[in-house]
């Protein structure tokens, strides 16, 4: 089992490098010299999506749309399958989640083709300081080959994603979210540093933005490992027979239930349109990109209140009481004080409510004010409070799934030996 789990690491880490690798495959007919002398002055929604696809953005990359438009295919279609109970149905069937999932490709697909023709006309109109064109060649030749680049760079992501999912450790989608910001960490470091040579940052706003992220990390993993924990009691027949196996005596319940998923689909959804409205030439969509413009107050409530939205939604999907008080019924288990089924159901929606209430006002405290903070003090480049929580999050949820295999690797070895 030690070599599967190293296999698995081995892939993992291969998949991840060849992402690295797409990450220097330029757009054809783009001058990277005009895109570089525009990400001289990081910010706006260029700098959060610079981030999140691991400096794509700034090459003009094939997979500058990183894998948002897969994000974004997804959350449309939970909330489809939330909606429409056919839909719902189809995702808890074997052969009708394959189906789902092939939607979703579908639906990505879409949306990956009109963000590229959105970025394609928003390169057009970019000049650089000695007023040359940011595109080399032919307007439409340049939109057809734009289109099928960062759609082919998009599609490779969703499948680097999935072989990750089911051949390596951890989930793919979020590892490579993951890899992206923490390939950013060097460059923000060294332009901190030459931004205190110069004088243009002070000494102690560094110490600051240290101690902020510290804290904010802290408090990441406090809430991540908290979980309140429902006391089970079982008939005596359930524990005579379950003599020789491990039974659970309570319902782990985390503070945080939704996870990781509330911040990344928050971004998703407010990069998609300011992606559109960047590229539109009218005076007013501009506006509007202008006030949603990353750092600003208008921004930041957005972010807060879809973070909050996403967080109520996502806990309802992964938190499934009918299931548990079902399977608690069946296995002879109960609530002390809870009457089984109905009862049982009851009382574990309350408890994930409160606890989905904290964990929502807490994700959205994590995802704006360390932000705010930090971008406030000047800082010269774009790291907050979700880049901090998915790469404390992502590494969390890594080191419990290489513990489980390992766990899973101790079990068979004792039972091949007769233990």
């Amino acid at each position: 089992m030690g070599n599967a789990l190293t296999q698995k690491i081995l892939i993992t880490l291969g998949f991840l490098f060849a992402y690295r690798v797409l990450a220097y495959v330029p757009t054809p007919g783009v001058d990277l010299d005009v895109i570089k002398g525009f990400f001289d002055s990081p910010g706006g929604i260029a700098g959060m999506a610079n981030m999140f696809s691991g400096g794509a953005v700034e090459r003009m990359s094939i997979i500058s749309l990183g894998i948002m438009p897969y994000i974004t295919a997804s959350i449309v279609m939970e909330l489809l399958a939330a909606t429409f109970p056919a839909l719902g149905q189809m995702k808890k069937e074997r052969d009708g989640m394959q189906k789902y999932m092939q939607i979703i490709r579908y639906f990505t697909i879409f949306i990956t083709i009109v963000q590229a023709i959105g970025v394609s006309m928003g390169l057009q109109s970019m000049t650089g300081s000695a007023g040359q064109s940011a595109v080399m060649i032919d307007p439409m030749m340049f939109t057809i080959l734009t289109t099928f680049s960062m759609l082919a760079g998009t599609m490779l992501l969703m499948w680097i994603g999935e072989q990750i999912t089911q051949k390596g450790i951890g989930n793919g989608i979020s590892l490579i979210i993951f890899a992206g910001i923490v390939s950013g960490l060097p460059s923000a470091i060294s332009n901190t540093i030459r931004a205190v040579n110069a004088g243009e940052m002070n000494f102690l706003a560094i110490l600051a933005i240290l101690a902020i992220m510290l804290i904010t990390i802290l408090a990441i993993i406090y809430v991540e490992l908290g979980e309140r924990r429902v006391p089970i009691s079982y008939s005596r027949k359930t524990i005579m027979q379950s003599q020789t196996k491990r039974v659970m005596n309570y319902i782990p319940v985390k503070v945080n239930l939704s996870g990781v998923i509330p911040p990344i689909f928050a971004s998703a959804v407010l990069m998609f349109p300011l992606t559109m409205l960047q590229s539109s030439t009218s005076g007013f969509a501009t506006a509007i990109a202008d006030s949603l413009a990353p750092g600003g107050v208008t921004f930041n409530v957005v972010t807060f209140l879809l973070v909050m939205f996403f967080a109520f939604f996502y806990a309802s999907i992964a938190f499934n009481a009918k299931d548990i008080a079902d399977n608690l019924k069946r296995q002879g288990g109960f609530v002390p004080g809870v009457r089984p089924g109905e009862h049982t159901k009851e009382f574990l929606n309350e408890v994930a409510s409160r606890l989905t209430g904290s964990g929502a006002v807490y994700l959205a405290i994590i995802s704006t004010i360390p932000f705010m903070i930090i971008s406030g003090m000047g800082a010269s480049f774009y790291f907050g409070g979700v880049a901090v929580l998915i790469i404390v999050q992502v590494a969390l949820d890594t080191m419990r799934k290489i513990e489980a295999q390992r766990t899973m690797g101790q079990y068979e070895t004792l039972g091949n030996v007769g233990l």
